[in-house]
């Protein structure tokens, strides 16, 4: 398919400016997060961690509109695991479908299964676990009844959002959260039907905890309504894993590249979601320090440009 291709749109996330961490005092103004979007040639991001953007439609959808931008998926990213958890999360939810099915909706593309905006749902938070973000072996896995109640948090929250709002959610395996593994990924699988949620599954989160993206996109193809791209500086990678390091401190190293830079093989991608047929939207994702976002427009130009000729 050409770059004109009707079937697949390119969009950006935050993140991409080191949004991550609402906390973090040196984040960019959302603004400028969506000035320089528009100026790289999107139309289209994620709306970034709760609490990073207002949730003003007014004001926001204003920014948007003259900016030529839609905000395409939210984002729950917190603790899944603990029960106690459930209310914030359920608030969370409820905010942030009510927000982003106010805004003008994104685009439908022909055979995209659910239209966006969608919630992406990580678990997140747990030291145990961000200390071993890639190392399978020394990983601690849940018991059983806490993975049961993580199933639960994550059934709330699908069925919160699609029941209320029309929202579909997608769980996002993440690095340094209790669903980031193979086994994890088809456990998720096993015990979240597809009438309660989808996969959206990130290339560098897969590459990062030692599967290929290829195999795991063809592997769950019928769960996956939305996908995030990234790629893996091999050198840094090779560097950070003999380390006991957060992963977010390894972003800050520059683990995560220009898409096109890295170890990632995104012909064999493109070729495979052209072979399934994929439609829908695809989010490019750079974690970096926010200190470091002054290079933000020229990686996030030099990944478009490697992804239009590779025919996205």
């Amino acid at each position: 398919m050409s770059q004109a291709d009707r079937h697949i749109t390119v969009t950006c996330a935050p993140c991409c400016w080191g949004v991550d961490d609402v906390s973090n005092p040196h984040l960019p103004s959302w603004q400028t997060v969506l000035d320089e979007a528009a100026q790289t040639g999107f139309g289209g991001l994620e709306l970034g961690p709760y609490g990073y953007m207002p949730l003003d439609v007014d004001t926001v959808g204003a920014a948007l509109q003259e900016r030529g931008l839609s905000i395409v998926a939210g984002t729950i990213f917190d603790d899944l695991v603990d029960p106690d958890n459930r209310d914030n999360l359920l608030r969370q939810t409820r905010e942030i479908c009510a927000f982003i099915t106010a805004l003008p909706a994104p685009m439908r593309h022909d055979g995209q299964r659910y239209p966006a905006p969608y919630l992406t749902v990580m678990d997140w938070g747990h030291d145990e676990r961000d200390f071993a973000a890639g190392h399978s072996d020394r990983a601690p896995r849940l018991s059983e009844a806490a993975w049961a109640g993580m199933m639960d948090n994550i059934r709330a929250i699908s069925e919160c959002a699609r029941d209320e709002f029309g929202v579909r959610a997608t769980t996002h395996p993440h690095a340094g959260g209790y669903i980031e593994f193979e086994d994890e990924i088809a456990k998720l699988a096993a015990d979240i039907g597809p009438e309660t949620a989808g996969l959206c599954l990130d290339t560098g989160h897969l590459a990062y905890a030692g599967m290929d993206p290829v195999e795991m996109l063809r592997r769950y193809f019928d769960r996956l309504d939305y996908i995030h791209f990234k790629d893996i500086d091999p050198q840094v990678f090779s560097r950070v894993m003999g380390e006991r390091i957060r992963f977010f401190e390894a972003c800050a190293q520059g683990v995560m590249c220009p898409i096109g830079r890295g170890n990632i093989d995104y012909p064999a991608i493109r070729k495979l979601l052209s072979e399934l047929g994929y439609s829908g939207y695809i989010t490019i994702e750079q974690e970096r320090d926010p200190r470091n976002a002054d290079g933000v427009t020229g990686d996030l130009a030099a990944s478009r440009a490697f992804l239009a000729k590779t025919g996205f």
